[in-house]
């Protein structure tokens, strides 16, 4: 039975809380959170043995044999380092650091430790992700050459740390865009990413004075701070000559919210968002293809409890993580290469 501490009790961590009890090789055994209430009621809710507003405490106990990381960015390096250290099994949630630089300690740490580690990349472990996945594998659609994803929100900034850059490490980008570039990147093959051009644009705040709408809300909502991009766009190239375009907002004066992943290759193209969707061609004929599954696109519960359970049979069974260390470096390389980008209004070269 694999004994599970989770660090951070934020709005995220009740997504794996779940899981891990639905999982019977796992138990939820001892929760942490610098506010000790709701680390409390978690504990009820979850029946674990030990509360701890310390992280540092918990990872002293014995009886943890691996931990979720459900807490700020700007935490993610010295909290996943440290449980390394300790020798407890690692799921981080992403992005895995808000620099290169934290994120090659990260890996750093996980090579001496020996300990499993993964990313909290959820949307690799959905099914319809996975199915694409095997279709590309057998080669259905030859070389993915470009790919197009967007997550635009016209009202959905969750202020809290969300909007701290300090806490958060930057805004729609780094909490939208690092899903959806991943996904992209996952299915293409993972080709290593040579040169980065982004902008980003903080033109609209907030927006907390709009009524009539609702839209989520970080665990601690505040729009008191907000020095985060409103959106973000770039165009990422490979080594290989592919490319990806993507583009994310918290807020954009939009019809409506809007979610796209769309990849195209030499003999079909895929379409996983809004909803899965195979283009392709037989017989002279341009067919669009809808797989029958159970969701027509991303089923985030699903996910969660594949990620939770895949992590679980890394732990004890040793298998190789889907999306491990090296993949969370490669991604916050993108990411900070485009906000660098931004900055300095000109296209960054990553190799």
């Amino acid at each position: 039975m694999l004994h599970i501490g989770m660090i951070g009790t934020g709005s995220i961590s009740d997504l794996h809380m779940r899981c891990y009890a639905k999982n019977e090789n796992a138990v939820i055994y001892a929760i942490c959170d610098l506010n000790e209430q709701r680390a409390a009621a978690a504990a009820e809710k979850y029946d674990a043995q030990s509360v701890y507003t310390d992280y540092r405490e918990m990872l002293k106990d014995p009886h943890v044999d691996a931990v979720s990381i459900c807490t700020w960015n700007n935490t993610h390096a010295e909290f996943a380092i440290a449980a390394l250290e300790a020798g407890k099994h690692v799921l981080l949630e992403k992005p895995v650091a808000t620099n290169v630089e934290d994120a090659l300690r990260i890996e750093e740490a996980v090579k001496k430790s020996g300990c499993t580690f993964v990313v909290g990349f959820v949307r690799r472990y959905d099914n319809n992700m996975q199915m694409m996945r095997s279709f590309i594998d057998a080669g259905e659609f030859g070389e993915l050459y470009y790919a197009k994803a967007s997550i635009l929100r016209r009202l959905g900034n969750p202020g809290g740390w969300f909007a701290d850059k300090n806490r958060s490490g930057g805004g729609p980008l780094i909490d939208l865009g690092v899903h959806i570039i991943d996904q992209c990147w996952y299915l293409m093959g993972k080709p290593k990413p040579v040169s980065v051009s982004g902008n980003t644009y903080r033109k609209l705040g907030n927006r907390a004075h709009i009524e009539h709408l609702s839209f989520y809300k970080a665990a601690d909502y505040s729009s008191a701070v907000n020095n985060v991009e409103d959106m973000a766009n770039a165009l990422i190239r490979f080594e290989n000559g592919a490319s990806l375009a993507v583009d994310v907002s918290f807020t954009l004066h939009a019809r409506g919210e809007e979610s796209s992943v769309r990849l195209y290759g030499e003999r079909g193209g895929i379409e996983l968002e809004p909803q899965t969707l195979i283009v392709t061609e037989k017989h002279n004929t341009i067919l669009n293809i809808e797989p029958q599954t159970d969701y027509k696109g991303l089923d985030i519960h699903g996910a969660f409890q594949n990620q939770i359970d895949h992590f679980v049979d890394c732990c004890i069974n040793g298998t190789e993580p889907i999306s491990p260390i090296a993949d969370g470096v490669a991604s916050t390389r993108m990411l900070s290469g485009i906000y660098e980008s931004a900055e300095k209004g000109q296209e960054i070269r990553l190799d």
